[in-house]
């Protein structure tokens, strides 16, 4: 009986807490630095979480180590809800086959919420450099082995991997240079420092519109809408290409299963509003919500795929 007590006891509690949540300002991390795709979901979440909430919801950028610096802050916080992460593919998918070392589990150490969307990336390159399409930039990467660069966001991101499985596709030699965000990477790519990207749609939507960056094709199944006249690479002559990166909120594990279903709930509410969908539309992103559970069991499956392709084309952090 005085089990039954107990465990009776805890239950309200519990439900009581998750009543009362948030009763405190919500701190949503994201592990890159401002100006991503990441950034950007993060930001307009939060914004109406606090809007609707009543409680700041603060976005923290927490770049470094292929986004593993932010995300080992978030698995070592305490299970409250109170501290969140914006997950993405090349974190909570690819690095644990890249690195020898993560200074977390991908599976263990956090608590799916929802995911938030996928997107595609796009082949830019700086104007500078003499190619207008795949074919183009495949033979001058051949007449030029390993004197030509690309940025990525990230060792292990998608940007990274993207254009990784592009090199290994295409069979050129092209240097990878790693930042710390898509705003970083993009920054030194107009200044010309790095000639091509795999860019996210958010960051390189509006530097192909002013003219500032030259669109080469799209990485995904499709072509983009934002981009309807771009070709995709598989459209470009290297068949069956598709890479796409996802997004989603997770949470230290433990955290209360109430306190989950109330951000799921919320978040899943503000990516159905429709001028926000427009507006992550409008750079590239398909939002949509998951519930905690498949996205848990999608994060495990993308794990096993990446690994193994991983291994197949041989790629590891240098």
């Amino acid at each position: 009986m005085k089990a039954l007590l107990t465990l009776v006891l805890i239950l309200a509690v519990q439900a009581a807490s998750a009543q009362a949540y948030p009763s405190r300002p919500i701190r949503l991390v994201v592990p890159f630095a401002p100006g991503g795709s990441a950034d950007l979901v993060g930001r307009v979440i939060a914004q109406q979480m606090s809007d609707a909430w009543g409680q700041a919801v603060v976005v923290e950028n927490k770049p470094g180590a292929s986004a593993m610096i932010g995300n080992e802050f978030v698995a070592k916080s305490p299970p409250d809800g109170y501290t969140l992460t914006v997950g993405t593919l090349g974190p909570f998918a690819v690095n644990q086959t890249l690195f020898d070392h993560v200074p977390y589990d991908n599976i263990r150490d956090f608590a799916p919420v929802t995911l938030t969307g996928i997107s595609s990336h796009i082949l830019v390159a700086h104007p500078s450099v003499p190619v207008q399409n795949v074919s183009e930039l495949i033979a001058l990467a051949k007449a030029k082995p390993g004197q030509l660069t690309f940025a990525s966001s990230g060792t292990g991101n998608a940007t990274h991997l993207t254009f990784e499985l592009f090199k290994a596709r295409a069979g050129i030699d092209i240097v990878h240079v790693p930042y710390k965000g898509g705003g970083p990477a993009m920054a030194d790519l107009l200044g010309g420092q790095v000639l091509f990207s795999f860019a996210s749609m958010a960051s390189a939507v509006p530097l192909v519109q002013a003219g500032r960056l030259r669109a080469i094709a799209v990485g995904g199944a499709e072509r983009a809408a934002l981009f309807p006249t771009v070709p995709t690479v598989a459209e470009s002559g290297l068949t069956g290409f598709a890479s796409e990166d996802w997004q989603g909120i997770l949470a230290p594990a433990k955290t209360p299963p109430e306190v989950i279903m109330k951000l799921n709930g919320e978040i899943a509410r503000i990516l159905a509003v429709p001028e926000v969908k427009a507006k992550l539309a409008a750079a590239g992103f398909d939002a949509k919500s998951s519930t905690p559970q498949w996205f848990g069991e999608f994060i495990q499956a993308e794990t096993v795929k990446w690994a193994k392709l991983l291994k197949g084309i041989g790629i590891k952090a240098q």
